[in-house]
């Protein structure tokens, strides 16, 4: 049935100001309005731009959208980063129940306020500020930097990452890209430290310094927090990591067929995503994979090659063994059959731009 319009319907005032560039350390923004009924048919986007190194700390302090069970109708988006990018997405928001507060893996965060043409509420009011050492990363991917990266890390910095919460219920990966950080035995001036849970109470991961980069990490519970310490001299590079969640894609398969999918698929994958699927069947057996559909981000327009976002097959259960194919954007789906009873699928995905992965069937033959 038709829905209703309400009887007045607020209007853009002329050369109202919608979305922008917000990059001073701190600020607040707000529907346009607001107080008042924000007007239909609108759409406005804030990207919002803190100092390299730094993250965005955003809060909300009043929220009232036209509700629907799917949002699909008025709503807010909470992006990760600098595009609409459905990788990147933290959230989708409406109603009268204000989001949570998000700090974001990157310096960049993107935050859309979309109103159709029926019912109007009062909107939103938002407050950001520059959070350049530590806070709760809630994503299913994200990126850490040390204060100040690339250059050289302040003195007397203490900063903890406490990452998950939302949405993962499984592992935490991390992995170090660049690591430089004051060495010395023991690891007492300055240091990295991880820990498997929440505090610093819960069970220690590691500890490191120096220049050597520390192996990956796999958290066993769905949190992970990092501490970073600096003395009062003697600095460094820093060092940059990122974070997945792995408990939806680092699975192992021993069922004779069976098939699985990219994560939140057929929705648009995370970005920043290392996945690892292992099929291990009976001794005699083969596995020949079948891709049901499939759509990764595309070659490289200088290289030809599935330089971004691709998914790779492998003989046997590491990636050392003989590569059985490699593919990224619509490629032809012609099965592969491995030459032992072994094969691993690894899903690699960059810090930009997904798309709606793919779906697989497995079976072992002899």
């Amino acid at each position: 049935s038709p829905r209703k319009r309400t009887s007045h319907q607020p209007l853009c005032p002329p050369g109202i100001k919608c979305g922008g560039v917000l990059s001073a350390p701190s600020g607040n923004f707000s529907s346009p309005n607001f107080p008042r009924p924000y007007p239909y048919e609108t759409e406005c986007t804030w990207l919002i731009v803190v100092a390299e190194g730094s993250s965005v700390l955003l809060s909300f302090s009043h929220f009232e959208l036209e509700y629907h069970a799917a949002c699909a109708y008025d709503y807010l988006q909470v992006y990760n980063g600098d595009t609409r990018d459905q990788g990147n997405l933290l959230g989708t928001f409406c109603g009268c129940n204000p989001p949570p507060s998000f700090s974001s893996a990157w310096h960049v965060m993107a935050v859309i306020f979309h109103s159709d043409r029926h019912v109007a509420k009062r909107g939103f009011t938002a407050a950001y500020q520059k959070d350049a050492c530590g806070g709760q990363l809630t994503g299913l991917s994200g990126e850490i930097t040390s204060p100040r990266y690339p250059e050289s890390y302040p003195n007397d910095a203490e900063c903890r990452w406490r990452i998950g919460g939302a949405g993962g219920s499984g592992p935490l990966t991390l992995v170090f890209t660049d690591f430089q950080v004051e060495g010395g035995q023991g690891c007492i001036f300055d240091y990295v430290a991880l820990f498997d849970g929440p505090t610093a109470a819960a069970p220690r991961l590691g500890r490191y310094c120096g220049s050597t980069r520390p192996p990956r990490t796999i958290s066993s519970t769905p949190h992970l927090l990092i501490l970073f310490k600096s003395d009062f001299n003697i600095g460094g590079r820093g060092f940059k990591a990122h974070f997945y969640s792995a408990g939806e894609c680092q699975e192992v398969f021993t069922t004779i067929k069976g098939n699985f999918s990219s994560p939140r698929y057929p929705n648009f994958y995370p970005n920043n995503l290392k996945c690892q699927w292992t099929i291990q069947l009976p001794p005699g057996y083969r596995v020949k994979v079948f891709f049901l559909d499939m759509e990764l981000e595309g070659r490289s327009s200088l290289t030809g090659s599935c330089d971004y976002d691709h998914l790779a097959a492998f003989d046997g259960n590491t990636e050392n063994g003989s590569l059985l194919g490699q593919w990224c954007g619509r490629d032809s789906l012609v099965p592969v059959t491995s030459h032992s009873n072994q094969l691993l699928l690894v899903l690699h995905t960059d810090r930009n731009i997904a798309k709606r992965g793919f779906s697989i069937a497995y079976v072992g033959g002899k």
